[in-house]
């Protein structure tokens, strides 16, 4: 039974996670069940998934275990890991694609959410290195989220000098750090600068197994980092500023995806289990988020429910005011389509290849 202080607490909870523009106004939670949903998803998604979390809790009485790493990682968790999983949603869409589905994990992928990755910095390190402005002359101020500076023209000579260090992860592990990768072998071909893809790496570092406690402006200078990211550490820390880069660089433009593909590309081992491909090869693609049930889902149910929240009003609101921006309708291929559950299916758009 629920007491009517932990009643209570979860009213006051739920109006505290949730803005006002983005829900209508709740008078109170379902009793809380015994049902769980098990959801493994990326990092990045962490400021909109937990008011989303505490919402679809409220009224289902649903438990949810919400599990945010890597999303590399977290495909390997449920898979090779034997972790039990109703819902994977990774930063990169792709990854449902080229791991989860051939390996027999997943039968579809929805595409819900997008971006771009932008040049993150600390204004304090780039005085004390005496850096070269990094902000383009003449360029808009900095007043996120309605007007960021467009990155020096030769932004990415600064990058490469003596002494600054580049923020990164595992690319292995996580599509952010592999979308760093990316971005130095598109700025190689977009600016024609010979070598200048490994002249970038050599500045990249990557954290060891247990560090946490690397941070921008502490352990590194720069870090190229997806845009709803870099704001929220911009509001919370004057130090923390980002500029924009070229389209044909920032993994925003779906339209541009053949050209992403053709110049950028990274190798990656396998999920490690059987039948699976012992590398996956990933191609540079749009920053978009997608989420998929898994067949072998515990709670088949509650997943249904949640993909009804997170694509409806509630979801999109919620993506909107903390990010990544919400696709609305969210988008399925064609060959998708006829496999995501009927309830889904006024929810989302059916498009050619879901991009």
């Amino acid at each position: 039974m629920l007491h009517v202080w932990e009643y209570g607490l979860r009213s006051i909870l739920l109006m505290l996670f949730l803005a006002p523009t983005a829900v209508a106004q709740t008078t109170g939670c379902v009793p809380m069940t015994n049902q769980q949903l098990i959801i493994y998803r990326a990092g990045s998604l962490t400021r909109a998934f937990t008011p989303l979390v505490a919402a679809f809790t409220c009224q289902t009485g649903i438990q949810v275990k919400d599990m945010a790493m890597g999303s590399v990682d977290a495909a390997r968790q449920i898979t090779a890991g034997g972790q039990p999983a109703d819902l994977y949603a990774p930063a990169d869409y792709m990854d449902i694609d080229l791991f989860l589905k051939p390996a027999g994990y997943a039968d579809f992928n929805i595409v819900f959410a997008q971006g771009k990755m932008v040049l993150a910095y600390s204004a304090n390190s780039v005085g004390e290195k005496k850096l070269p402005p990094i902000v383009a002359p003449a360029s808009q101020p900095f007043h996120p989220p309605d007007s960021i500076p467009n990155a020096a023209p030769e932004w990415y000579s600064i990058l490469a000098m003596p002494g600054v260090v580049i923020g990164g992860g595992h690319p292995f592990l996580d599509p952010g750090a592999y979308r760093a990768d990316m971005i130095f072998q598109l700025a190689q071909e977009y600016y024609h600068v010979p070598n200048l893809y490994n002249n970038l790496l050599k500045h990249l570092m990557i954290p060891g197994p247990g560090n946490t406690g690397s941070a921008l402006g502490k352990q590194f200078d720069f870090q190229l980092t997806y845009e709803h990211n870099a704001q929220a550490s911009a509001s919370k820390d004057p130090d923390i500023r980002y500029v924009n880069l070229p389209d044909e660089i920032n993994l925003s433009d779906a339209a541009k995806n053949t050209w992403y593909g053709q110049h950028a590309s990274i190798v990656l081992p396998g999920l490690g289990t059987p039948g699976s491909a012992r590398t996956v090869a990933v191609s540079a693609s749009r920053v978009a988020w997608g989420i998929c049930i898994l067949k072998k889902a515990p709670h088949p149910e509650a997943a249904v429910r949640f993909l009804q929240l997170l694509l409806g009003r509630t979801g999109t609101d919620l993506l909107r005011e903390n990010g990544p921006a919400p696709i609305s309708p969210a988008l399925v291929s064609r060959d998708d389509f006829r496999r995501i559950p009927e309830s889904i299916r006024p929810l989302v758009k059916e498009s050619k290849s879901a991009e």
